[in-house]
C-alpha cells in the first residue's frame, strides 16, 4: 500500500484516524497505531511482516542485554557486533546476495543458482533506524527503551515505515511516552500531506511518463532535445516522487502527534555537490555522516585516508539504493565530485555562483541517469546522446510534441523545485486563510481525480 493510492486514502487513513483518537491515552494509540503499521506493511507484504517481527525482538532483547551489561565494555562490544551482524545480515540476504551470486558468476564463469527472492519493502530504511537505535545505546546517547510496544512502533510506524525519512530513536523517544495533538499540528499535517501528494501525483507521475516515453524509445530515433527532455523529466520525477512521500510522511507525522525530521531543503538550488547532499535525503546523508563517515575519522585524518573515506561512504551509500553496479558507479560518480570540490575547487563557488550551480545541475541530471538506468549499454547508448554522439538529429516531432504537452508542468516543476510557489502560497495564507484551504481542497480533489482515472502511479523509492 502506497500513500498516493485510493486504498489508503479513502480507506486506510480515515478509518485509522478515527480509531486512533477515539482512544484517550498514549498507551492505547501506541497499539492501534502499532496494529495500523502492521497492517498497512502485511497489506503488500504478508509474509515478510513475520521477518519484521524477528528483527524488532532480536534487536529488542539483544539491547536490553547490552544496556544491563552496564559498564562492561567487553560484553557490550560482543552485543553491538553480534547485533550489527543481526540487522546487516538479513538486509544482506534479501537484498544483496543475488548481486554476489552474479558477481561469482562472471568473475568465476560458474553457474551458481541465484535465490531470487523478492525485496522486503522498506528493508533497507526499517534496517537503518534499527541499527541507529542499537549504536545510539551502545554510544549512551541515548536510553534503552525497556517497553515493547515502544520500540515495536519506533521500528514500524507506517507513515516513514517504507521511505523514510529515517528517524533516530531520541527525535521522538520523548513523543512516543507523551504526545499532544493540536488543531493547528493537524491542520498542518494535512497541509504538508496534501502539498505531498500532489507533488507526487501532478509531478512525479506527469514527468515520469515523459521519461518511460523517451527511454523506451529506439534509440536510433531519439534526438538531442528529446534525451535532454527525459533527463530533465526524470530529473524532476525522482525529486518530486521521493520529496513528496517525504512531505506525506511529515504530515502524516503532525496529524499523530510526531515530529519527523525534514528530508529535503530544495536541493536543486544547490550550487555544488557538497551542498546538494545536504539538501537531498537529509535522514539518509546524516546516518552515514554519524554512523560510517565520522566513525572512520571524518576529515579530520591525512588526505588520502579522507579520500579513501569518502570513497567507503558513498560506495556504501550506491550500494544502499540498490543490488546492482549502476549504484555503485553513482555512487563512486559523487564520491569523484566531492572530492574534486574539496581538493581542487575550493572557492570556486564563491567567485562564480552561477557557472557553479550550472554545473552542478549537470554533473545532478548525469547522475540521474546512473541511478535510472541499471542496463549499461542503455546508459552508455543514452549518456552519449546527451553529449551530442549518435542523435537522430536536434528537434524532431516527437520531442516537440511531448515539450509542447508538457511545457506546463515542466515550468511548474521548476517554480516548485525552489520555494517561490511555496512562499506564495504561504503569503496567500497568512493574508487570507479562507484562499489557502480553497486551494488545498482544490489539491487534493484533482489528485484524487488523476489516481481515479489514471493507472500510472509508481514509487521509486519503493525497490530500497
Amino acid at each position: 500500500m502506497v500513500f498516493s493510492s485510493i486504498t489508503f486514502l479513502l480507506y486506510f487513513l480515515p478509518v485509522t484516524l478515527i480509531l486512533y483518537f477515539a482512544v484517550p491515552s498514549v498507551k492505547g494509540r501506541n497499539l492501534v497505531l502499532l496494529a495500523a503499521s502492521l497492517f498497512f506493511y502485511a497489506w503488500g507484504e504478508p509474509v515478510y511482516v513475520i521477518l519484521m517481527v524477528i528483527s524488532i525482538l532480536g534487536n529488542y532483547l539483544m539491547v536490553r542485554l547490552m544496556d544491563e551489561a552496564g559498564e562492561d565494555l567487553k560484553h557490550r562490544k560482543i552485543h553491538l557486533a553480534f547485533l550489527v551482524l543481526w540487522n546487516l545480515a538479513g538486509l544482506f540476504f534479501f537484498k544483496y546476495a543475488d548481486f554476489l551470486v552474479d558477481i561469482i558468476n562472471r568473475a568465476a564463469g560458474s553457474e551458481l543458482k541465484k535465490l531470487e527472492l523478492s525485496l522486503p519493502i522498506g528493508i533497507s530504511f526499517y534496517t537503518f533506524q534499527a541499527l541507529s537505535y542499537v549504536i545510539d545505546v551502545y554510544r549512551k546517547k541515548t536510553a534503552c527503551q525497556k517497553n515493547l510496544i515502544s520500540f515495536a512502533l519506533y521500528i514500524t510506524m507506517f507513515p516513514q515505515l517504507i521511505a523514510g525519512p529515517i528517524v533516530k530513536y531520541n527525535e521522538i523517544a520523548e513523543r512516543l511516552q507523551k504526545r499532544r495533538i493540536t488543531r493547528a499540528a493537524f491542520g498542518q499535517g494535512v497541509e504538508r500531506f496534501i502539498f505531498g501528494l500532489s507533488k507526487k501525483v501532478l509531478l512525479a507521475n506527469t514527468l515520469g511518463q515523459v521519461f518511460t516515453l523517451v527511454s523506451q524509445q529506439p534509440a536510433s530515433e531519439r534526438t538531442f532535445l528529446l534525451v535532454w527532455l527525459g533527463a530533465f523529466s526524470y530529473t524532476f520525477q525522482i525529486y518530486f516522487d521521493f520529496s513528496g512521500y517525504s512531505d506525506m510522511a511529515i504530515g502524516l507525522g503532525y496529524m499523530l502527534g510526531f515530529r519527523f525530521p525534514e528530508n529535503f531543503r530544495h536541493p536543486y538550488l544547490a550550487s555544488s555537490v557538497t551542498e546538494f547532499w545536504r539538501r537531498w535525503h537529509i535522514s539518509l546523508s546524516s546516518w552515514f555522516r554519524d554512523y560510517v563517515y565520522i566513525p572512520l575519522g571524518g576529515n579530520r585524518v591525512s588526505k588520502a585516508r579522507h579520500i579513501g573515506n569518502l570513497i567507503i561512504v558513498w560506495g556504501l551509500t550506491g550500494l544502499w539504493h540498490g543490488a546492482s553496479l549502476n549504484f555503485l558507479l553513482w555512487g563512486f560518480y559523487y564520491a569523484f565530485w566531492l572530492i574534486i570540490e574539496k581538493y581542487l575547487l575550493e572557492g570556486f563557488e564563491e567567485r562564480h555562483r552561477i557557472f557553479s550551480h550550472l554545473l552542478t545541475a549537470l554533473i545532478v541530471i548525469f547522475g540521474w541517469m546512473l541511478f535510472s538506468f541499471t542496463d549499461f549499454t542503455a546508459l552508455k547508448i543514452y549518456a552519449g546522446q546527451m553529449l551530442g554522439f549518435k542523435t537522430a538529429g536536434f528537434l524532431g516531432k516527437e520531442a516537440m510534441y511531448l515539450l509542447k504537452s508538457n511545457i506546463i508542468t515542466l515550468i511548474i516543476a521548476c517554480l516548485a523545485s525552489g520555494s517561490l510557489l511555496y512562499g506564495l502560497y504561504r503569503r496567500v495564507r497568512e493574508k487570507w486563510a479562507p484562499a489557502a484551504l480553497v486551494i488545498q481542497i482544490l489539491m487534493l480533489v484533482i489528485s484524487v481525480s488523476f489516481l481515479v482515472y489514471q493507472s500510472y502511479n509508481p514509487f521509486l523509492y519503493f525497490r530500497f
